[in-house]
């Protein structure tokens, strides 16, 4: 392993940086690992520098054996940063050392891409009616600013498309509305694939040749979890993965393995087949009559799970099902002429299909549920398939094929590693062999934070924060003299904080919603005294070290909730095994997400300050040992006097 730890010196020193105990524990329990061919979790603590951890003795893996190794992570940006940041600059670092250097490459699904036919006019009008008028508006002589605002955007793609090497979004900068590039990019069923005029230019394409062509791949969550359970391959062959930000993985896969339908969903499917094929509009009009049988069938259902479908629940699913089929079976297969409208036609269709089959037929291990939402006071009605457990699904697609390196700052609950190698199908009688590490910090948590549980508040309910809550979080703030990230449960807990601080202080208290999350991020580190709350966005998503964040407020424990329809069945699943419901899905859930919370105070080794908790469930629930095992070790206490004159102190050093 010497190898491994001379790289990683030649590497941290190219970028200024000084050897880390952790990192180098990191990178040799890695390279052991790929050598020997057994999976790995690691929790590395925020400072650790574990990108470079494990990709040194990745690329030192790849080039002494000639294999390939998938970097998997959560994010788009940890995407950005490994390939554009990280990556070239360990290459520039260790290329006299390793021979041949590594090929890197970037691959993302689909939708990331921008399509050169839609782009080009090869998509019909799916109801939007602004791409294909960009051309006249030009021809016409038409100033920018008469067109739309999504005319604009569609019109900077147009220009940028003719000088961009990926075709991928986040290489568009300044960036453009959802709604913009949804007229610009398609998903895979969509997509002509090699029947497409203009196949050989495709950006997508492109970015998967090259990625086969690599000896280290970056991708996503989500794209992992479609290439190992979904039908076609979208990565390359490869016999390492490294999963960063590996506590997201569980949910990333669930969303991926999940579904839904609803009228909007089959209306759409029936305009597109009417509009560009040939079907007899009787046959088309069988799922119509199937999307109406749906709808009376729904108004009978509350919502929440299904644990036993009803008759006219299922009698519509199965009409829904065999329209589609016989829909799908009237179009046809591929032609040789690319039919764009065609392909969408049919491809709504087949999604229904599937759809309404799994539905239809459930496996031992799907859940159904109904959920209601209103938008712009419309209610939408969607019936929703999710898997109960992704765990044996992972340990055969992911953790069978792959040697498998994960790793994050929160794999470690409750002070071990079970409760993550449950969800990742690594316990059990076939488990396959795995190993564990922790390589801690390089932070003092100790001496660097303090953790204030709120005891003698009154445990929270569901009407929102106490005016005992919103008083101590005031006296909190005051104290500190602002520079607060407010975590809350809710958006309704968090508007009630920032309104009622708004009353009391005249620093800024900003809140998620009124601006972009980048813009406010920026203005709350750009100012001592701002304030910024928010919700789940702000637990994981916000990494502001210096003394601008110097107490971190959490409302209340982050358990999931009680009415989650999937959260529910989970749990139920587990009683019904003989394991603790509630420990084993809501308490490991709101452990997770603490450690995630908790975890925005101390970003490097300079940092200071407080982190408080107003549920006072965190000092006297039965359950508080196991939540508090899976913060960052600060220091505790339960005396609000203690903590309002550190915190006064340190917005004294601040100001001085």
């Amino acid at each position: 392993m010497k190898a491994v730890d001379n790289l990683l010196e030649s590497a941290v020193g190219a970028i200024g940086g000084s050897p880390r105990e952790g990192q180098q524990e990191m990178a040799q329990a890695v390279a052991s690992a790929l050598d020997k061919g057994i999976h790995l979790l690691v929790q590395a603590g925020t400072g650790t520098g574990k990108s470079l951890a494990y990709l040194v003795p990745a690329a030192e893996y790849v080039t002494r054996t000639g294999g390939k190794v998938v970097v998997s992570t959560a994010t788009l940006a940890l995407q950005t940063q490994i390939i554009h940041r990280d990556l070239p600059r360990l290459f520039k670092a260790v290329k006299k050392d390793l021979d041949p250097l590594p090929q890197a490459a970037l691959l993302k699904g689909r939708r990331n891409y921008v399509c050169k036919h839609k782009l080009s006019g090869g998509y019909p009008d799916e109801g939007e009616g602004m791409l294909f008028d960009l051309g006249a508006d030009a021809e016409a002589g038409r100033k920018p600013a008469e067109r739309s605002g999504l005319g604009e955007e569609i019109q900077r793609i147009r220009t940028w498309e003719k000088t961009t090497d990926t075709g991928d979004r986040d290489d568009l900068l300044p960036g453009v509305s959802d709604r913009a590039w949804s007229q610009v990019s398609v998903n895979a069923f969509d997509c002509l694939g090699s029947n497409c005029p203009l196949f050989t230019e495709c950006f997508a394409e492109i970015a998967r040749n090259k990625a086969a062509e690599a000896d280290i791949v970056v991708t996503n969550h989500a794209l992992l979890a479609i290439d190992a359970f979904g039908e076609s391959n979208v990565l390359p062959e490869h016999d390492v993965i490294i999963i960063d930000e590996a506590h997201e993985l569980k949910d990333r896969v669930t969303s991926a393995l999940s579904g839904q339908i609803n009228t909007s969903m089959l209306s759409a499917a029936t305009s597109s087949v009417r509009k560009h094929t040939t079907v007899q509009d009787g046959v088309v009009s069988l799922l119509d009559s199937a999307a109406a049988a749906l709808e009376r069938a729904q108004t009978s259902v509350p919502e929440g799970l299904i644990l036993h479908m009803s008759e006219a629940l299922g009698l519509a699913l199965a009409q829904i099902r065999d329209s589609a089929r016989q829909i799908i079976n009237d179009i046809g297969g591929k032609t040789e002429e690319a039919d764009a409208g065609r392909q969408m036609a049919k491809a709504r269709c087949q999604e229904i299909f599937e759809l309404a089959e799994r539905f239809c037929d459930p496996g031992k291990n799907d859940v159904i549920w109904l959920s209601r939402s209103t938008f712009r006071e419309k209610e939408t009605t969607n019936l929703v398939v999710a898997p109960l457990s992704v765990a044996g699904t992972m340990r055969n697609g992911i953790f069978e094929e792959s040697t498998v390196v994960a790793t994050s700052a929160t794999l470690s609950l409750g002070g071990n590693f079970d409760a993550v190698a449950a969800s990742l199908g690594l316990f059990g009688p076939d488990a396959p062999k795995w190993d564990s590490l922790d390589v801690g910090s390089p932070f003092d948590y100790g001496k660097q934070g303090i953790l204030y549980v709120a005891s003698h508040l009154p445990k929270p309910g569901r009407s929102g924060l106490s005016d005992e809550a919103l008083t101590e979080l005031e006296e909190l703030v005051e104290a500190s003299n602002g520079g607060a990230l407010g975590l809350f449960s809710s958006r309704a807990g968090a508007n009630a904080a920032a309104e009622h601080l708004r009353k009391k202080f005249d620093f800024p208290i900003l809140l998620q919603g009124d601006d972009g999350l980048p813009s406010l991020v920026s203005q709350f580190t750009a100012d001592d005294q701002t304030c910024l709350f928010g919700t789940m966005s702000l637990w994981q998503g916000v990494d502001v070290p210096g003394r601008t964040n110097r107490l971190v407020i959490i409302d209340r424990l982050p358990f999931p909730r009680p009415d989650d329809p999937l959260m529910q069945a989970r749990a139920r699943d587990a009683d019904q095994r003989g394991v603790n419901g509630f420990m084993a899905v809501s308490a490991t859930h709101a452990a997770l997400r603490l450690a995630q919370g908790a975890g925005r105070l101390i970003r490097s080794t300079k940092d200071r300050g407080v982190v408080a908790v107003l549920d006072s469930r965190l000092r006297s629930a039965r359950y508080a040992g196991f939540l508090v095992n899976s913060m960052p070790r600060m220091w505790p206490t339960t005396n609000s006097g203690l903590v309002r004159k550190s915190l006064a102190r340190l917005a004294e050093t601040d100001e001085g």
